[in-house]
This record gives structure tokens, sequence and C-alpha cells, in this order.
């Protein structure tokens, strides 16, 4: 079933607030509105910078994949918009069931509080990506193969931005640090509007990951992107007047993952992952200066929602032979058997070498 989403008077005008009503239900909107409301949020994504600033109080958000019960679970948590500040970190699509379902919530809820509401690019936010790992196929399940509904959300990724700053001193992006960007000002002459690239600092951003064993930047095992070290941290907080770095894209088994005690924190945001992994998820409260929390910010931890519990209960009827030990040989970054080897994400080429884990962290694509 397919929301109208327009307004009653037959003038093709978008009603947001029917559009979330439908939404917020679970229902699909139709694909005319799903392309007026892209052409509506590019034309206010284009006048923003590839970094924006905003203000505390804000919740962050780390990964959803597709897991549009449990971004409802999340609001059910932190407060729905416009009563409370999200930031969220990329990673909206792949993997879950209900990709379109959740950006195209985002979006609306992008439009209609765009104060409010805060997109950052992920690297899944990508055409690459989107279609190898899921959300190409549901686009063309839920719409028909002829519709045009997956290239509509993946030009307006195109145009989400790289970064973002909280009170002038927490720098918030999805991956990491790149050896191309050692200020905020190489960030800012990225042009954004485009597929992801292989490598470069755009690449980086949505890539990179933090190793505690590391000092500087290596490769990263990943096919994409760095590992980066906490001497690479140490200069970029002190050469930005920055305090900390937050960012998403690592699972983390208990849902948030803190290093060199506090630097750099990574939220993640999609509990269950895969309906299947069994961990727990995140948001980050950041509170305002005038909060008496003495550490101005909470992890606010919790469970998939028991809508996703429903749908991992259908996935263990059907394929009962999964063994999370598994994820740590055998498969490649983003958790798919492919005979024993990885792949490089970058140029799609098996390669057979092992990935190196940071405690308590699992590296999915």
């Amino acid at each position: 079933m397919t929301c109208s989403g327009f307004q009653s008077d037959g003038n093709n005008t978008l009603n947001l607030d029917e559009c979330l009503e439908c939404l917020y239900k679970g229902q699909l909107l139709s694909e005319p509105v799903i392309e007026q409301l892209c052409f509506k949020l590019k034309e206010l994504l284009i006048k923003d910078s590839n970094i924006v600033h905003i203000q505390s109080p804000i919740t962050l958000v780390g990964d959803i994949h597709g897991q549009f019960f449990d971004l409802l679970e999340i609001f059910k948590i932190g407060g729905y918009p416009p009563d409370t500040n999200y930031l969220f970190l990329g990673d909206y699509v792949d993997r879950g069931y209900h990709s379109v379902e959740t950006i195209s919530l985002l979006i609306v809820l992008k439009l209609k509080y765009p104060s409010r509401v805060t997109l950052i690019r992920g690297n899944h936010e990508s055409r690459q990506i989107t279609t190898n790992y899921g959300f190409y196929t549901e686009c063309a399940t839920k719409y028909g193969a002829e519709s045009k509904v997956w290239k509509l959300f993946t030009d307006l990724f195109d145009f989400l931005v790289l970064s973002a700053i909280v009170d002038n001193t927490l720098f918030c992006v999805h991956g990491g640090l790149s050896p191309n960007v050692q200020t905020i000002d190489s960030i800012l002459v990225i042009d954004r509007f485009k597929e992801i690239p292989h490598d470069g600092p755009m690449a980086d951003l949505v890539w990179s990951d933090p190793d505690i064993e590391l000092l500087n930047f290596r490769i990263s095992s990943r096919g994409a992107g760095y590992q980066f070290g906490v001497n690479v941290v140490n200069r970029f907080l002190q050469l930005n007047g920055f305090e900390r770095i937050y960012r998403a894209h690592q699972l983390c088994n208990e849902g948030y993952q803190i290093f060199w005690k506090g630097k750099v924190n990574t939220v993640w945001s999609a509990p269950n992952y895969c309906y299947r992994c069994g961990n727990k998820a995140s948001i980050l409260e950041i509170f305002d200066k005038l909060s008496s929390d003495p550490k101005g910010y909470r992890f606010n931890v919790f469970d998939a929602s028991p809508d996703s519990e429903k749908e991992f209960l259908q996935i263990e009827n059907v394929d009962n032979d999964f063994d999370y030990d598994d994820e740590r040989d055998g498969l490649n970054t983003d958790g798919i058997n492919n005979g024993g080897g990885w792949q490089n994400i970058a140029t799609g080429a098996p390669e057979n070498r092992m990935i190196k884990k940071a405690p308590y962290v699992e590296y999915f694509m």
C-alpha cells in the first residue's frame, strides 16, 4: 500500500504531515511523492557547506541500515522531532529490510524540521555500495524494476553534507580521518556533489576507522579509507581546536566504543544488526552547557524493538544455521561469505587477508 502524500486540492503540492503519518505507520510513499521530496531536499541541501555547525542539545544517531522499526524505537527513547534535535551520522540504507521507509522518513523529517534534523553522508549512501548490499534490490522489489526510485534516492545522496561540528568543539563524521585532511579547511574545498570516489579525502571521511594499536595511518583492511592512531587524532584535535571526535561506521557489541579516553567515540544505532548479530545499540545525547550533568553527554543504550525481533524470528525460521563466530573468518568486511577470502571494497577484487579488529568491535561495511 502506498500513500499519496499530496494535498487534497489536486495540484500535486506535497503534504508533509500526511507523508509523516503514513511513514510512521510503515506505509510506502508513491514514486511521484518521492521524486518531489528528493527535489525539495536537494534545493535545501545545496545551500549547505560540506560542514554544518550546530548547537547542543543534540542527539547523535549512528548506522541504521534500513532497520526501520529500530529507528522508531530511537524516537520513542530519545524523543520525536522536533522535540529533540537529531544529528544522523550516515548509513541509512542497505542490510535491513526497510531502507526505503527509513530514508523516506528521514527526508520528510529533514524537510519539515530543517533546523532540528541533520543528515551526514555515510559510505552506504553510494550507488556502488547500494547496488551490491540490498537497497537497489529493495527499491526494485517495492516499486518495480522500471521505477526510478533508487536513482532518485542515490542522486539525492550526492547532496548530503560530509561532517558536522557541535558547539565548535565536537567534530562529527561517519567514518574518520584522512591523511589528506589536516584541518577542516581541507573538507570545505571538497566537491561533494558526486558519487563517493574510491580514494581521496571524501572517501576517507566515510570509510576510515580508529585503531588503538596504531600511532599514525595505515591502509584500511576494508579496502577503502585508512585506519588511524592516536598521533593522528591528537594532531587533528589540536590543529582545529576540537575536544572530541564522534563517528559511526563500526558495529560495537555494547552499542558504543570509546577510544583514547574519549578523544574518539563510536556510536552504533542498529541493534541486533542484520537481525542476527545480537549486539546492543546506542544514541548519544549531548546536553547543552546549562546541563547539570558533569560529563555533558550520555550514551543511551537500547536493544532491538519488538517489531525487529519479530523479523529476526522470521529469519531464524528460514535460516537457522548462522554462526556468529563465522564473522571472524571467511567473511569479507561486510559480513558476506565469499568462499573464505576478503573483498577489496574499492576494486571488488578478492583478497586473502585477515582483518585486524579493535577490542569488542567488529568491522562491517
